[in-house]
């Protein structure tokens, strides 16, 4: 049994950016040399990590983490639509695996999931269905927040369970580093009435958005926002791009001391890289899950703070 790692930073301005980074070349190349090793290792098994904009999860019912035994995904900007391959036998499998081992996810029998999975699954793959693919779900927009530790125990029960599959296994990561997207996803209650309706329901309240209204806003705003960023409207201050808080992570990421940030004050890091940081969660699980299935460290591929883009891109992988 094989398994390998990647882990990408997404973004809906990687597809309406008013301007190109300065290192915009060194930046697709770096994905490019991702997505063929990814083509190359040939999995016969994906399990992607990811989190959710309000496109799938609400905050009525939020769960830490969740398997898809089914998923499709919404056509939301920076987002591909259509339905994933689950092996919804394995994932099955794998979820009572996880409550052996005194995890407790959540399941999805037809699970929503958006750009923070869809972008990093078909480009990677080439497509949402190339592969069997498992998403996995953490929660990292909404507090409470999930702790780092159980995240990090997540991963490698999951590791172990790939380990004793007999099957080559991609364990893929989708988000960060430090970025605060609050202007698309307020925190609860500082939104319009009919945004916090729809971040609570997800369209069930008779005063929220729809469906459609809330993708059609937010396309309207990442437009409008990749411009407010090429005028000096919106500073990497503003969007709480911190190189030093991305290779304070990615120091311990890639000496594989992944049980360090089990230690971590997320405010704190919410504070210094902003709410878009909690997607590293994601990163954590893959490093934690390759780690437990006997692969190797994690190595840095690429860091930018990518201000056009409106993150701090970064893009790792373990063989």
């Amino acid at each position: 049994m094989t398994t390998s790692m990647i882990c990408a930073s997404h973004s809906p301005l990687l597809y309406c950016y008013a301007k190109e980074p300065d290192d915009w070349d060194d930046m697709q190349n770096a994905f490019a040399a991702r997505e063929q090793a990814a083509q190359e290792f040939d999995a016969d098994l994906v399990i992607a990590f990811g989190a959710d904009h309000f496109n799938g999860f609400f905050l009525k019912l939020m769960p830490a983490f969740c398997v898809g035994l089914k998923a499709n995904a919404v056509g939301d900007i920076g987002g591909f639509a259509g339905e994933l391959d689950v092996p919804a036998d394995i994932a099955t499998d794998l979820v009572h695996h996880l409550r052996n081992s005194d995890i407790d996810p959540a399941v999805s029998t037809d699970m929503t999931i958006d750009h923070a999975f869809s972008q990093t699954i078909n480009n990677m793959l080439g497509s949402l269905n190339a592969k069997p693919t498992i998403p996995i779900f953490i929660n990292a927009i909404a507090e409470p927040f999930v702790p780092f530790r159980r995240t990090r125990l997540l991963g490698e029960a999951i590791g172990k369970f790939a380990a004793s599959s007999g099957k080559r296994v991609l364990f893929l990561a989708s988000g960060g580093m430090s970025h605060n997207p609050r202007r698309y996803y307020p925190e609860l209650g500082d939104g319009t009435p009919e945004v916090t309706a729809w971040q609570l329901s997800g369209g069930d309240y008779p005063e929220s958005l729809s469906p459609e209204q809330w993708i059609e806003m937010l396309e309207h705003m990442h437009h409008e926002g990749a411009e407010m960023i090429v005028r000096g409207e919106r500073t990497a201050k503003d969007m709480k791009l911190n190189q030093e808080a991305d290779e304070r992570f990615l120091e311990i990421f890639c000496d594989n001391r992944l049980e360090e940030f089990d230690h971590w004050d997320q405010q704190e890091l919410v504070r210094e890289a902003g709410i878009g940081s909690m997607e590293l969660h994601t990163w954590i699980a893959a490093a934690a899950a390759h780690k437990a299935a006997g692969g190797s460290a994690p190595v840095n591929d690429f860091y930018s703070v990518a201000m056009e883009l409106g993150i701090a891109c970064g893009i790792a992988h373990a063989d």
